[in-house]
């Protein structure tokens, strides 16, 4: 039996799947290197100090461009091993206007793919951040008309897509999570019995990085999210 002969439900990861979002943090990042301009330390060298700050905050606080930008600051004071002053608190808040002001620019052949999709099955939209911050980008994206529901959660670990199952009342068996990242998309999503599809974006975070089982049949591999039409 095919991929959409066992389907019912698809559940849609946003953020790098519907549409572009870690290239505008990397951006940012990118800028604060260059004002940085550490006189000791290679770029690479500091991006490893700054992955371990954000894993940190992401487990304490969450995610999202508040708790980024408490990231960039803490990088900062640890690198010149002081506070950092309210003239460097503006600088990067304003290296990080980008986040506030970017507008939601859909991945390409996501409007036309979810208008068909959602003719033939029921779609659900899971994503995770900070609950206002996430508000905001789901009202501007002209899809929100596709999915029985939206959620914004936490965390999007093994008992989300539990509690996701019991919200929903769905078999699992039948259900595909469809997004880009192992750590958050794909693996819990398995682990909870459901099926998955990994869609690959270059720009995804480094912190939802991890292996997948290449043997794993239960995990469909694409290249973009137009492909899914081959297969739903």
């Amino acid at each position: 039996m095919t991929a959409r002969q066992q389907a019912r439900v698809l559940i849609f990861d946003a953020d790098d799947t519907l549409w572009e979002n870690n290239v505008v943090f990397e951006r940012v990042i990118d800028d604060f290197l260059e004002w940085l301009d550490h006189p000791t330390l290679e770029r690479a060298e500091i991006r490893v100090i700054l992955d371990d700050i954000e894993r940190a905050n992401a487990v304490a606080h969450g995610y999202g461009s508040k708790v980024f930008l408490r990231s960039l600051a803490e990088c900062l004071e640890r690198l010149r091993e002081r506070p950092a002053t309210d003239s460097e608190r503006k600088e990067i808040d304003r290296l990080s206007v980008a986040l506030i002001e970017h507008r939601v620019e859909l991945m390409p052949g996501v409007a036309d793919a979810l208008d068909e999709l959602a003719g033939r099955y029921d779609l659900l939209l899971l994503t995770k951040g900070d609950q206002a911050e996430q508000q905001r980008k789901l009202d501007a994206c002209g899809l929100l008309h596709h999915f029985r529901a939206a959620h914004i959660v936490a965390e999007k670990n093994v008992e989300t897509y539990r509690w996701l199952v019991r919200e929903h009342g769905f078999d699992p068996s039948g259900a595909w999570m469809i997004g880009n990242s192992p750590k958050s998309d794909i693996l819990p999503a398995r682990a909870a019995g459901l099926n998955a599809v990994f869609i690959p974006n270059e720009n995804t975070w480094v912190l939802e990085d991890d292996e997948l089982d290449p043997t794993d049949a239960g995990v469909l591999r694409l290249a973009a999210f137009r492909d899914l039409l081959r297969h739903f």
